[in-house]
């Protein structure tokens, strides 16, 4: 006759590697969409007319253009702010599928197929 089976452990040697992944994830996914909002401020700061003589506009100005991924003169409309809407938009719309490219990369490289889960019957 089997013995009843008193409770189960399932076991994750991947489990440091798993939670690495996360971690690196989480860290593309927080630069990709700092850069991201970056450039969406200074979007507003432009369509918003704001100082740029300002400290805080100037550092954003500043900021967005370091991030900007060589994006700032794609297109050159007459208008500054169609401009730097299309212009910086395009590039946080490219940092967050950047972001998003990234991850999922690093999530198949990284981490094994199918889950191989591993069951050990505890008894008495």
């Amino acid at each position: 006759m089997a013995e009843p089976v008193v409770g189960e452990e399932v076991s994750d040697p991947d489990h440091s590697r798993r939670r690495t992944v996360r971690i690196v994830n989480t860290i593309i996914n927080v630069i990709c969409g700092l850069f991201a909002v970056v450039l969406a401020v200074h979007i507003v700061l432009v369509v918003g007319e704001a100082n740029q003589g300002n400290g805080f506009a100037a550092m954003i100005n500043d900021w967005s253009a370091a991030v900007s991924l060589g994006l700032r003169d794609l297109f050159v409309p007459e208008n500054v702010k169609v401009r730097t809407f299309l212009n910086d938009g395009l590039a946080a719309i490219a940092w967050l599928a950047i972001g998003g490219l990234l991850t999922y990369l690093v999530r198949k490289l990284a981490l094994p197929g199918p889950s191989r889960v591993q069951r050990r019957y505890l008894v008495r």
